[in-house]
């Protein structure tokens, strides 16, 4: 995969013209619905290049010191090489569009009907993040900071942090 140059959000190099060469998708990295699409889209075979950023990190506020880096953290966001913005249920579709083997249903959720089950499907995530999030589990409770670690081969287990210095949380 070859790495994208760090152009900045506000510069369009007229996208009406211009191809996509690469594109930079920031996900919410404490969300594990946003992990795990973010594992499996790195997985597929890309026509496109994406690279993967946490959304509101470092490396998101240096590539694209324009974009607001709190709205990236509400709702996929992908920025392209020339300078386009995608969010949402668009932003879902243009990673497709750059996959080998799911670039036609790019194409078909693309349309009048596609867009609206595309929509369907963000506001459905968006919804279970939501859920879980309030519940404490999922979308937005398993912290690594707090002691929780993923292992793609069992999932979320939870290992405590020591109490050498012997005052311990109780949480």
């Amino acid at each position: 995969m070859s790495t994208m140059t760090g152009l900045k959000a506000t510069r369009d190099r007229d996208a009406a013209r211009v191809p996509v060469l690469g594109l930079t998708v920031l996900y919410d990295a404490s969300c594990s619905l946003c992990t795990f699409l973010r594992d499996w889209l790195s997985k597929q075979p890309q026509l496109v290049p994406l690279r993967l950023v946490s959304a509101g990190s470092e490396q998101a506020r240096a590539l694209f010191p324009a974009l607001d880096h709190r709205a990236t953290l509400d709702e996929i966001t992908v920025v392209g090489d020339g300078g386009q913005v995608y969010r949402g249920a668009a932003a879902w579709v243009v990673c497709l569009w750059a996959l080998r083997e799911h670039r036609p249903l790019a194409h078909r959720l693309s349309t009048p009907a596609g867009a609206r089950l595309a929509k369907g499907a963000m506001l459905a995530a968006a919804k279970w993040r939501s859920a879980h999030a309030q519940q404490g589990w999922g979308g937005g409770a398993y912290r690594r900071g707090d002691g929780w670690v993923y292992e793609p081969a069992v999932g979320w287990t939870y290992q405590p942090p020591g109490c050498d210095s012997g005052s311990c949380s109780t949480r």
